[in-house]
């Protein structure tokens, strides 16, 4: 029976007191790529009636969030986590009886902490960063009670502020007319200049973005399910602004991931959105599904755990119970390298995830496999990677099953180029798994080449026996997909 995963048992929790929801999640998994093993919300609410100068949460919304969070605390003990945050946003910040409220909250035994518009900022840029290494751009956070803005840069974040422009506030603010809703948009984003002069993408974080995202998919037809990593240009984005506002709510609501409530507050975003491009002038657009708790749990990681690649660590972490080991895994990819064509540390990464997974896949019943893999690839969430990785995934995992065709919309994603290139690692891997190359010693008494014209499988006079049928055909395969003569050589 396989033992399960090291990281499976749940190990965090964060409960996120927002001005629209009250929500619980529980995380399980690796440090730098958390899985979600429980995530529960109530719509509470309690900033809809809060104005620019505050004001007051309806007794009937504090009512409800706090049924919500007793809930949550059995819910935590339940689970056995100790390591839990507790974190209040716009809403509590601004209303007049937000201090009482904390301390009902610090009553059920929870330890609350209410976060500055910076904090809340920074937290959401810390959850782009660790989604997206490398990530360089602006950071919009848009809750029920406000926006946050921040810019991320070379791991860090600076210049973060929060504006009264959540989704609960905007219905009233268009009321106004939209002559009078732009200008009141601008004026919020006289101190957010230093947006406008930084490079890179608008990295979109929150329900309702994704709600934008999923509306997008839909009306593209995109490949992917998940709208985590989704892109969008300026163009094309305006583009969807303008059908939305001529959308009705009902409609909106229809459509795959976007819920009655998101539909709802997604003709004001929109709009908003559209300002904030012609404020901000954005590179593109990329929405992440990492916020705010994500970056809490990250900003709680040593630099040493912060530097790993949160693909690797999730696809180690989800092959590890199928018996997809990161040391065979790594022998394999290492043996095939005379094969690979991909070159550089992003390739590099992405072949030892396909690795990974392609011995993970091996173990899943014959006639499930190919449609395993592209499951894997298109539709389950990872985490550092985009569209591109995602189509080379499943062409590479194909590949592994010994396919060398996949499904049409994978061009969408990326060039042939590159899914050639992924077909033939698949291949490779496929072989160097038939070869036993897995194990060390045959790692070691066995090698694959290029030589000239030729694909060539050296082995010892020991290991020979090895090159059986089905080796001798995978490796006929392979050097056929690159163009070479295949051959097995005693040495």
């Amino acid at each position: 029976m396989n033992r399960p995963a090291r990281h499976a048992k749940p190990a965090k929790a964060v409960i996120d007191i927002g001005s629209n929801t009250v929500r619980l999640v529980i995380y399980g998994g690796p440090p730098r790529a958390p899985i979600i093993l429980l995530n529960e919300k109530v719509s509470a609410r309690l900033g809809r009636d809060l104005g620019p100068d505050g004001g007051q949460m309806p007794d009937k919304a504090i009512e409800q969030a706090l049924a919500a969070l007793a809930r949550f605390v059995l819910v935590i003990a339940d689970y056995g986590v100790s390591d839990v945050q507790t974190v209040a946003t716009a809403a509590v910040r601004e209303a007049a009886n937000g201090p009482a409220l904390l301390r009902e909250v610090a009553a059920l035994g929870l330890e609350p902490r209410l976060l500055t518009g910076e904090e809340e900022a920074r937290a959401s840029a810390a959850g782009v960063i660790a989604a997206f290494p490398g990530a360089q751009g602006v950071v919009a956070d848009l809750g029920g009670g406000s926006l946050e803005l921040v810019a991320v840069e070379g791991g860090a974040s600076h210049h973060g502020i929060s504006l009264p422009l959540g989704t609960l506030r905007l219905p009233t603010l268009r009321e106004k007319g939209d002559e009078k809703f732009r200008r009141t948009v601008h004026k919020a984003f006289e101190g957010a200049g230093w947006a406008t002069a930084h490079a890179g993408p608008l990295y979109l974080v929150g329900g309702t973005w994704r709600a934008f995202a999923a509306y997008a998919m839909h009306e593209m037809d995109w490949p992917l399910s998940d709208p985590h990593a989704f892109a969008l240009s300026v163009e094309d984005a305006l583009k969807f602004v303008r059908k939305i506002a001529r959308t009705e709510v009902t409609a909106l609501a229809a459509i795959s991931g976007i819920s009655s409530l998101r539909a709802a507050a997604l003709p004001d975003a929109a709009q908003m959105l559209a300002i904030m491009l012609a404020e901000l002038k954005p590179d593109g657009l990329v929405f992440s599904s990492w916020g705010l708790r994500e970056g809490l749990l990250y900003q709680q990681l040593g630099l040493e755990e912060r530097a790993n690649d949160p693909l690797l660590a999730a696809v180690i972490a989800f092959a590890a119970p199928r018996q997809g080991a990161v040391t065979e895994a790594t022998r394999l990819a290492a043996w095939c390298s005379g094969a690979a064509h991909g070159e550089g540390p992003e390739a590099e990464r992405l072949r030892l995830a396909v690795t990974i997974l392609a011995l993970a896949l091996a173990r899943v019943e014959p006639n499930l496999r190919t449609r395993q893999a592209v499951e894997w690839s298109l539709d389950k969430r990872w985490i550092g990677i985009d569209a591109r990785g995602r189509a080379m995934l499943a062409a590479a995992l194909l590949g592994a099953c010994g396919k060398t065709e996949g499904p049409a919309s994978l061009a969408r994603l990326a060039s042939v180029e590159d899914l050639r290139e992924a077909t033939g690692w698949g291949l490779a891997t496929r072989l160097a798994r038939r070869a036993g190359a897995a194990a060390l010693p045959a790692s070691l008494a066995s090698a694959l080449q290029l030589e000239d014209d030729r694909l060539v499988l050296v082995t010892t006079r020991e290991r020979a026996p090895i090159a059986g049928e089905s080796v001798t055909k995978d490796l006929t395969a392979l050097a056929a997909w690159l163009g070479l003569e295949g051959a097995i050589e005693v040495r």
